[in-house]
């Protein structure tokens, strides 16, 4: 689930004041070691189009993937893969 903040916050890239910070899971690694952290604040530029997400936000992902094992919940979670051959 994704949503929008309504607080405006001026862009780091391009000085625009009407980018908006949404948030989204974001997922790291993959079979047995996939992470997926939820609510994970990007900030989105409507302007020049760019998304980021902020040194504090790296930092508390960096932490949180240090110490999954004492912050995540195991989740079972359906996974499928893309395949371009069904036309």
């Amino acid at each position: 689930m994704q949503s929008e903040s309504e607080e405006s916050i001026v862009c780091d890239v391009c000085g625009c004041a009407e980018a908006k910070t949404r948030y989204t899971s974001r997922t790291y690694g993959k079979g047995e070691d996939l992470l997926v952290i939820e609510n994970v604040p990007v900030i989105s530029c409507p302007s020049c189009g760019t998304s980021y997400l902020t040194s504090f936000t790296l930092k508390e992902i960096d932490r949180i993937k240090r110490d999954r094992k004492k912050v995540a919940i195991t989740k079972s979670v359906e996974v499928a893969s893309f395949s371009s051959s069904h036309k």
